[in-house]
């Protein structure tokens, strides 16, 4: 049979700060190309300086896809980003441009580009409203005796992840792993992963959040809480909580800067673990414009 040829996508990954959305729109511009985001955060409208979105400066004039999709109070699932992600790529390719998929949400890419198929287990609603009633650490236990391998793929403070995990395994009887189908890839994925030595890197977290202070992170979080009060999707978030705290009157603003650096840089160990076990991962390779 007459094997079909695939397009070419590029895939951008790497830990926060790693210099990602630079890279891609520096890569669009020497390919022709545009991007579509793959993180969970950009799609959510007023969440951009605690996740540090690309202004409209840092674009550069490249269009960019899966920014500002839906209002925080949104429970934007990976199968539908997914979906979606995979409209724009189409188009992207029906225009004769690259599509460069970048972000560093390891679960997004894992079920756009690689060749994981998300199970097909309804919502148990009880189930739900029970494991809800928990605290983070309490269901990641429950995740732990179940399926370790699932548990240490949950984000800190994803309390939603892991209940649809516990929800997954206790309704298939097997792994996560297992109950995800295999299907294969519409495209052919160029993966290129962005990472700096330890010390480097956590050096421009912290400097990330520093300038995240000076352009308004505590603004940011009082104008969503005002706009959307306490919901997850803010309250859950990196950087947001923190000052949240803070606003609380439960910790000096110094501290909440602090926490916010530590709860970041454990965030990219988490992100680096789960994209490393991706084999065909080129780490920092720069792939050339091929001449027409």
């Amino acid at each position: 049979m007459k094997t079909i040829k695939k397009t070419k996508v590029y895939a951008i990954v790497g830990a926060t700060a790693s210099g990602k959305s630079a890279y891609a729109v520096d890569l669009a511009k020497k390919l022709d190309g545009e991007i579509v985001s793959a993180d969970s955060r950009l799609v959510y409208r007023g969440f951009d300086i605690a996740t540090a979105k690309p202004t409209f400066e840092e674009m550069a004039g490249i269009p960019h896809y899966m920014i500002d999709v839906v209002e925080p109070e949104v429970d934007y699932s990976a199968g539908l980003y997914a979906k979606e992600a995979k409209k724009h790529i189409d188009n992207i390719i029906s225009k004769g441009k690259i599509p460069i998929v970048v972000g560093g949400t390891g679960l997004y890419f894992r079920v756009l580009l690689e060749n994981y198929d998300l199970p097909n287990v309804a919502p148990d609603y009880n189930l739900r409203n029970e494991l809800s009633e928990k605290s983070f650490d309490e269901l990641l236990n429950i995740l732990l005796k179940l399926d370790i391998d699932a548990a240490s793929s949950v984000e800190l403070n994803d309390k939603k992840k892991l209940i649809r995990y516990i929800e997954i395994v206790k309704s298939t009887g097997v792994s996560l792993s297992n109950a995800r189908g295999i299907k294969d890839c519409d495209y052919d994925v160029e993966w290129i992963g962005l990472n700096f030595p330890r010390e480097i890197l956590y050096s421009r977290i912290n400097d990330r959040v520093e300038q995240m202070i000076e352009k308004g992170l505590i603004k940011e979080t009082e104008k969503l809480l005002q706009q959307h009060g306490r919901i997850k999707n803010i309250v859950d978030t990196i950087g947001y909580k923190e000052i949240i705290s803070y606003l609380d009157g439960q910790c000096t603003l110094d501290n909440a800067i602090n926490k916010l650096k530590q709860n970041t840089r454990n965030y990219a160990k988490r992100q680096l673990t789960w994209f490393r076990k991706n084999e065909k991962i080129n780490w920092n390779c720069y792939p050339e414009k091929k001449k027409k």
